[in-house]
């Protein structure tokens, strides 16, 4: 793809260029510098140059727009002047909103990098927990940021933060004093790819931050492969059982659209899913007499668990009477994930080979005479 930004207008003669800190404008030539090549994901572009990458985020909501531009560099003064913000990497100051990008960066080895969280109570990351009971002055120490939602800002301005890690959301109105203390934000909108293994490659990105290129792309590269792995077995299985996703939210059941990740994990694992021809990538926000009406009959139902007491069958019908007729509670094949004891959210953006392994043996009942079906990583039978 060739594309060519030019910047600056000549008006009688006069050009007016207006610069800060983070953005920057000038005109870019993409055939000189090396594109990276993504195989999955939809909404990143990443060109490479000698002193610097430049780094486009398409905008998940409004095709054709770009959510972002990073200029990443090691030197600010190698950069010429290129719209977009400028990021001084690798990342050693960093602080992070989202416990999925937390646990990459774990795996990544980049995880000293992080020297501030939100959420600090949602992330289930025994190495970040113990890092945020450490006196402030120890340099190992993580500093708790708030609530991601109203977070701390003088906690993050004291502790130096060279980037902030965030999942933007659409029509947010954009992040009110973050945007004003000269932090540059990473909008990390992975979540918005249409494919597990879309979002799962952007862990590419996030090594360029954080100087961890040749990590990312091996580990990227052996999640890859084991997910195929599963996903070609599980066709050679009959499709056997449905599945159904989580349950109600007050009087609304998020179902899992189509062309969501989730759905397109339960068709990888060779499942059938009723919504399986929807073609929305979010979720579905439906009363349950519509989910009752159209996956009523699903074989194996599935949801996340956070309380303190597991759930049982009977806790369930007492949450809501309704839950009796799905066929999946009859026939006691009801599975839940305990997200306080089991790394679920921490785990399954970047390992989405972990959660088709698990979804291919409830689906599957050869799966537990392989070797694919020696243990369930997530989930627990509902007793």
């Amino acid at each position: 793809m060739r594309r060519v930004w030019l910047i600056g207008l000549c008006v009688i003669g006069v050009c007016c260029l207006f610069l800060t800190n983070c953005r920057r404008q000038t005109s870019l030539r993409e055939d000189t510098g090396d594109t990276l090549r993504f195989s999955y994901a939809e909404n990143l572009v990443v060109v490479k140059y000698p002193q610097y990458t430049v780094v486009e985020l398409k905008d998940p909501w409004k095709k054709g727009r770009t959510l972002h531009r990073y200029i990443l560099t090691e030197d600010e003064t190698k950069v010429p002047h290129v719209e977009g913000s400028i990021v001084i990497v690798p990342l050693s100051r960093s602080v992070v909103f989202n416990t999925a990008h937390a646990s990459l960066l774990e795996m990544l080895g980049a995880d000293w990098q992080i020297k501030g969280v939100c959420d600090l109570k949602y992330m289930n990351l025994p190495n970040i927990q113990k890092r945020a009971k450490m006196a402030k002055q120890d340099a190992t120490a993580i500093i708790d940021c708030g609530d991601s939602m109203q977070p701390d800002i003088e906690q993050i301005v004291d502790l130096k933060a060279d980037a902030i890690l965030l999942s933007p959301f659409e029509n947010s109105g954009g992040y009110g004093r973050l945007e004003k203390i000269g932090v540059p934000i990473i909008e990390c909108a992975d979540y918005m790819e249409t494919s597990a293994l879309g979002r799962a490659e952007w862990m590419k990105f996030y090594g360029l931050l954080y100087g961890k290129e040749v990590e990312a792309d091996s580990l990227f590269k052996l999640v890859d492969f084991a997910y195929h792995v599963y996903s070609d077995e599980a066709k050679m299985m009959k499709k056997e059982r449905s599945m159904i996703t989580e349950k109600l939210t007050g009087s609304t059941w998020y179902v899992a659209g189509g062309k969501s990740t989730v759905g397109q994990l339960i068709a990888d694992a060779n499942g059938q899913y009723v919504w399986a021809a929807d073609e929305h990538s979010g979720s579905l926000a439906l009363p349950f007499e519509t989910v009752l009406e159209k996956a009523g009959e699903a074989d194996v139902w599935v949801f996340n668990w956070s309380n303190s007491a597991p759930p049982t069958y009977e806790s369930l019908a007492a949450e809501y009477h309704g839950y009796k007729q799905m066929k999946a509670f009859r026939e006691h094949n009801v599975w839940y994930i305990d997200t306080q004891k089991v790394p679920y959210f921490e785990e399954v953006s970047f390992r989405p080979d972990y959660l088709l392994r698990d979804y291919i043996i409830l689906l599957h009942s050869e799966a537990r005479e392989k070797s694919i079906g020696e243990s369930i990583r997530y989930f627990t039978p509902l007793r």
